[in-house]
């Protein structure tokens, strides 16, 4: 938990070791005009990225790791903090550490965007460790463990920093967030580096790939292609549509069967049969359990397969597709709470 600024031992002191005393505040100019300041927005709809198979070339894109998180929006208001989900819901309760980082950050208002991740021993982002600190899929625990990257800064002391270029935002950002700190706020630092060897190097370490964002842009929301991702293993999330069993399993879950939109239905993908431990797969066969019905939600071939209502979202690492359109060397990493507001892979 970050510490609170260890208070001067002694007073500050001028040459005659007498405290020091700030000049008499001189009278505003009446011809000198008002700095006019923004109204602070309650809520500002995030930038995604845009996904894409190779990194882009050219002067005008930076790049960062990606982390593997909940994405957050940290609010430094004069009545206090709030942290708020991707889809808007106010989660300040839930990442208790985070919200106390943001309390001494030294600012009076700010919106900060960044992503809230648990790290493993390595110093990688992992989701599950985030799922299980925070109680799993539609849990209620709060996580001391969560620490907040922050990589924008969308609003900074009654000023709207939308429209300003990014480079303008992370200066900004890095003063008030300073690179290589230890605290529960800190800096996703931007590398300045070759992408495709900066791909190379995150695949090599095992990270979940790059993003690479535009120096010039203003802050748009949605997924306009100012911002991009570049992912060493694909990773995406597909809707439960049934499962296998299978007696020497863990949970007895032999294969968890998904399916992905097209258009307003869903389209069988394949399954997953690897990834799971012993805690999420005893919960997640509760859930499923729950979910029990007759009718298959998208067309599976799949003898002795137990159809459930598509209601669970999963993220799925996988390597490819196959030619008739299925996961390739899928593995399962966790499922998302309804309220991170996944989206489900569209097919084209």
């Amino acid at each position: 938990m970050t510490k609170p600024p260890r208070k001067p031992s002694k007073p500050l002191l001028g040459e005659a070791e007498a405290p020091l005393r700030s000049r008499p505040r001189r009278r505003r100019d009446p011809a000198q005009p008002n700095l006019p300041l923004d109204p602070m927005p309650d809520r500002i709809e995030p930038c995604l990225a845009l996904l894409k198979a190779k990194p882009p070339k050219g002067d005008d894109w930076v790049y960062e790791i990606k982390w593997d998180g909940y994405r957050l929006a940290v609010h430094i208001e004069p009545t206090g903090i709030r942290i708020l989900t991707r889809s808007g819901l106010d989660w300040t309760h839930r990442f208790p550490a985070i919200k106390q980082a943001a309390m001494w950050l030294p600012v009076g208002t700010a919106i900060l965007d960044g992503e809230a991740v648990v790290l493993d021993e390595q110093g990688r982002s992992d989701f599950g460790l985030l799922q299980q600190s925070l109680g799993g899929r539609g849990g209620k625990k709060s996580s001391s463990e969560a620490i907040f990257m922050a990589f924008d800064l969308l609003y900074f002391d009654g000023h709207d920093l939308g429209k300003s270029e990014l480079d303008v935002r992370r200066h900004l950002l890095e003063d008030l967030v300073p690179a290589g700190g230890q605290g529960d706020i800190r800096l996703s630092e931007e590398i300045e580096a070759d992408g495709d060897q900066l791909l190379a190097s995150a695949c090599k370490h095992r990270l979940e790939g790059i993003i690479a964002k535009r120096r010039g842009a203003p802050y748009r929301s949605g997924r306009l292609g100012d911002w991009l991702k570049i992912k060493c293993v694909q990773s995406d999330s597909f809707v439960i549509v049934g499962w296998e069993r299978s007696t020497a399993a863990r949970g007895q879950i032999g294969r968890l069967l998904l399916a992905a939109r097209k258009g307003k239905s869903l389209v069988y993908v394949g399954g997953v049969g690897t990834g799971f431990n012993g805690r999420n797969a005893y919960d997640l066969r509760e859930k499923l359990d729950g979910l029990k019905t007759s009718t298959p939600a998208a067309a599976v071939d799949r003898k002795g397969a137990i159809f459930v209502k598509p209601k669970l979202i999963v993220e799925i690492e996988y390597r490819a597709w196959t030619h008739d359109g299925k996961l390739r060397h899928a593995s399962y990493k966790g499922l998302r709470d309804e309220q991170d507001n996944a989206a489900v892979y569209e097919m084209a």
